[in-house]
């Protein structure tokens, strides 16, 4: 099936790699379906996506809410007739030491990274069980594989590293029923959640001693949903983090 038939959804949709992914999967023909929290950030990226509106729908609201959850999949349903790609790209990272962390901070790691992810993912598969045929993409991080004593994260590897063990197990459960589970393993890459200013250190923690750019990710994406025999990955598009340091 090529883009120009197929129907994505990706959370995290109103700006960063989200907004870049939708941007892309547009231009070459494809309907996407973009979530995330707040309404007015949507409808203006939407405008930017496809000022047309008749490849892309916005749906506001937090997925950690089953019902928010439910009505992404029914609104995706509605307007393009199936859900071919789900990319899970919504998540949050705070750097800090981990006795410092809030139980406010751990509910809101948890809620965006784990349980918005548990939903979203269920309910989708649901639909592509049904089609025969579908793929879940999950954009991770790549201090999951490779901890670095300048970046404290151990929220995001107990999030984000139960997502990517997760991506294996799903893979496997689904193997033979049409859909392929697979996930993106980033470094640092520039997007608006980083300020300018940080980019020298944060190009430091990559051994090719750059940020990543948003293109990468977007081409790794077009890259798997590609891939048809490629399933239970996890591909790093790191600058070499994962590889060492």
């Amino acid at each position: 099936m090529s883009n120009q038939d197929k129907v994505y959804v990706i959370t995290g949709g109103s700006s960063g790699l989200g907004k870049a992914m939708a941007v892309e999967l547009v231009k070459r023909g494809a309907n996407v379906v973009i979530n995330g929290r707040r309404e007015q950030a949507l409808a203006d990226a939407a405008k930017d996506i496809d000022p047309t509106g008749k490849q892309v729908h916005i749906v506001a609201g937090d997925v950690m809410e089953s019902n928010v959850a439910q009505r992404l999949v029914d609104e995706a349903l509605a307007k393009f007739g199936r859900i071919d790609t789900l990319i899970n790209n919504a998540g949050i990272f705070i750097a800090k030491p981990f006795t410092e962390y809030t139980e406010e901070e751990f509910t809101r790691y948890m809620g965006t990274n784990v349980v918005g992810f548990f939903h979203l993912t269920q309910r989708a598969l649901v639909q592509m069980l049904k089609q025969g045929a579908g793929h879940v993409i999950n954009i991770t991080t790549s201090l999951t594989d490779s901890p670095s004593e300048q970046v404290p994260s151990a929220l995001a590897n107990l999030t984000k590293g139960g997502v990517n063990s997760t991506t294996k197990a799903l893979a496997i459960e689904y193997a033979k029923r049409g859909i392929r589970v697979n996930a993106i393993s980033p470094g640092v890459i520039k997007t608006p959640m980083h300020a300018p200013e940080t980019f020298e250190f944060l190009s430091k923690l990559h051994p090719m001693g750059r940020m990543g750019e948003q293109q990468e990710i977007v081409d790794a994406v077009l890259y798997l949903d590609s891939a048809k025999f490629v399933t239970g990955e996890i591909l790093h598009v790191d600058g070499g983090q994962s590889a060492g340091h």
